[in-house]
């Protein structure tokens, strides 16, 4: 199992997160060591994965291999989920995401990311202890733990794909206002 430098802090990306490739790759780097936190997810997130990317225009075999990179590079992030358990998750709004709840219970996560906020309500989050945050909340946080980290990732996002910050930002700008406007601003 991975650690994080602070020790297990756990977050369980939900689909939406995951499909943006400019999120995704944000939220997975930030999952790298020096990890700011571990990043966890459902095996059916990521057949949900799949089926959206192929959705998106993706190609099978591309959305099969961003996967498999996916799984190679966190190979302790992917959680079965005992059918027991997805059974004795409350009811939630979307009764197909309680996969990702009964992933955050089986794993201790402290929260889950999601744009999809209302599926996960507080009355069944809260006495699990697991927080439902957006990405652009959950990146907040991460900034105001360790702005040079997160500085740092989103360089080394922008080198890998020849280009600089800016342009990742420019990429992260519908789906994370708060977080583009403070790194942004920080520069200044």
């Amino acid at each position: 199992m991975i650690l994080t430098r602070d020790n297990e802090y756990c977050a369980v990306l939900d689909t939406c997160v995951l499909a943006p490739m400019p999120l995704c790759d944000t939220l997975l780097r930030c999952a790298e060591e020096p990890a700011l936190y571990r990043a966890a997810w459902s095996e059916e997130t990521l057949v949900e994965l799949m089926r959206t990317l192929v959705k998106f225009g993706y190609q099978e075999n591309q959305a099969m291999r961003r996967i498999e990179k996916m799984r190679e590079a966190f190979p302790d992030a992917s959680v079965a989920v005992p059918t027991s358990l997805l059974r004795a998750v409350p009811e939630i709004p979307d009764a197909q995401d309680k996969h990702v709840v009964a992933a955050a219970i089986r794993v201790h996560a402290q929260a889950i990311v999601t744009f999809n906020l209302r599926d996960f309500p507080d009355a069944v989050m809260n006495p699990y202890g697991i927080l439902v945050q957006s990405p652009d909340d959950f990146l907040l946080h991460q900034y105001h733990l360790d702005p040079e980290r997160i500085e740092e990732v989103l360089d080394i996002q922008a080198s890998g794909i020849g280009k600089r910050r800016s342009y990742v930002l420019e990429q992260l700008q519908t789906g994370l206002p708060g977080f583009v406007a403070l790194v942004s601003e920080s520069r200044l």
